[in-house]
């Protein structure tokens, strides 16, 4: 049993699948539990797409929580047709997934979080990959939360590079700027691995071919969604080289941040619909001279953490 317990808040898509095969595989930390969020798709399918993965890679014994299905300021989410081009139909490169034995918990994903909050304190490492109004809704029912968690690293944001859904706006803070800036504002020990730093690790059908050579079911099903992923990244023109390891990067850094430079940063995030200053991450000019535990991810060292993203891949779909 590692010291160190995970929570991943994930809208199961392609690079979460990716994300969650990499927690599971890490000795360093315990992955706890799931909780399902929207965005890449529907929160009740991004659910079962992360019972029906823990499934194949032999991890049944982790919980799946069910999140917030939409925003805090809308009443529904209607999943992005961008979204479904780029993960598939069903959040996983269209790719059948034998179904999991194991159910949806009946507790609230938000409640799992603020009991493992309590429970861990400094040594929980929340790692939301989607939008953040779980982490948001979590912090406005127990304040405390804020300050309990011992690492919260988030994929999401844009701060030295252009969005992914407008100049400014990267996609999983597009989908709650509100409820992103709220986090921003009042978690503690915060590492935002943005656009920056994920869009510097690519993966190709090199990689991929190494995964199916290994003759199992999983090393089958990860490769047959990743290169789906690959194809879209080409045909779409968001990069030709490769396909970005957004989220893995995300649960790599919480577990070593080592991989990244950071910039101490109070940051926040806009959402002035009527200016269209909507959804970008940036540095508070209000807070600029105060103390922070905000910190942005800049650079990355690529070359070594696609040689031990592989490597983890490797062993975990060899099994």
């Amino acid at each position: 049993m590692a010291q160190k317990k995970m929570i991943l808040d994930l809208d199961t898509g392609i690079d979460d699948a990716l994300a969650l095969a990499y927690a599971v595989s890490d000795p360093n930390v315990d992955l706890i539990g799931i909780i399902s969020s929207y965005g890449n798709t529907l929160v009740k399918t991004a659910a079962q797409n992360s019972l029906n993965l823990l499934h194949l890679l032999g991890a049944d014994d982790v919980p799946v929580f069910l999140g917030e299905s939409h925003s805090s300021t809308t009443d529904h989410f209607d999943v992005m047709e961008i979204s479904q081009l780029i993960h598939g139909k069903n959040g996983v490169g269209d790719v059948t997934l034998e179904q999991s034995p194991r159910d949806v918990e009946s507790q609230s994903g938000i409640d799992f979080l603020i009991s493992a909050a309590h429970q861990y304190h400094d040594n929980l490492i929340f790692i939301p990959t989607g939008p953040l109004t779980n982490l948001a809704t979590a912090i406005k029912k127990d304040p405390e939360v804020a300050k309990l968690i011992g690492n919260t690293t988030l994929m999401g944001g844009a701060l030295t590079v252009p969005g992914n859904v407008s100049p400014f706006t990267e996609a999983n803070i597009h989908q709650d700027p509100e409820d992103a800036d709220y986090v921003f504002s009042h978690q503690k020990n915060l590492t935002m691995v943005g656009l920056d730093v994920t869009l510097r690790t690519l993966l190709t059908k090199k990689e991929t071919t190494a995964w199916r050579a290994l003759g199992t079911k999983a090393a089958e099903k990860y490769a047959d969604l990743m290169d789906f992923y690959i194809d879209a990244y080409f045909k779409l023109s968001i990069d030709k080289k490769g396909a970005a390891l957004h989220d893995p990067l995300a649960v790599a850094v919480g577990i070593d941040p080592t991989y990244v430079t950071t910039l101490p940063l109070n940051m926040k995030v806009t959402y002035d619909r009527q200016s269209g200053d909507y959804g970008r991450t940036i540095g508070n000019k209000e807070k600029l001279l105060e103390p922070t535990t905000t910190k942005a991810a800049i650079l990355v060292d690529s070359p070594r953490f696609v040689s031990d993203f592989q490597s983890t891949m490797l062993s975990i779909l060899s099994k």
